[in-house]
């Protein structure tokens, strides 16, 4: 949370994003263990981001699990909405359900979608994305509390503070 914060202060109103990867824990539930930062491909309202830079990444961290792809591997994306609700966008979702549905071989992954306009504020919702179904929300915890930080969780297209 506080690599993504330094993240989201140095990109002010553009958006940031980049790729997720978890180790699991039990099927279904997935500790993020690491994600990429592209602050430089978004822009005000639009994030999408640079494939050579997270092919190096994908590399380093699978590199880093010794090609463990039972335990460790992409969860999903993750992207910014500074000063906007963090609710995802029709292109957001049609562009999860492009990646789940045909484009690559991926049968589920989950959007993580962040803002922290202030240096006291971190809100962040996600949603899950499988072959062929809906997508739905997920809920987000931290190990040990936010530590003053809010954590949001949405409810169909409600969100609110945990």
């Amino acid at each position: 949370m506080e690599r993504m914060q330094t993240g989201l202060a140095r990109a002010g109103d553009r958006e940031i994003g980049g790729i997720l990867m978890a180790r699991q824990i039990v099927p279904g539930i997935f500790e993020v263990v690491d994600f990429s930062v592209d602050e430089l491909t978004g822009k005000r309202a639009h994030f999408v981001r640079d494939h050579i830079f997270h092919n190096a990444f994908l590399d380093a961290f699978f590199e880093s699990t010794g090609h463990d792809y039972e335990n460790y591997n992409y969860l999903g994306e993750w992207h910014s909405h500074p000063r906007l609700p963090i609710l995802p966008s029709v292109t957001d979702l049609g562009s999860m359900e492009n990646l789940v549905n045909g484009e690559r071989d991926i049968p589920f992954a989950a959007l993580l979608i962040v803002r922290s306009d202030y240096p006291d504020e971190f809100v962040a919702m996600a949603t899950f994305h499988q072959r062929g179904m809906p997508p739905r929300p997920v809920q987000i915890t931290q190990p040990g509390g936010i530590r003053g930080q809010a954590s949001c969780i949405g409810k169909g297209s409600e969100c609110y503070d945990k």
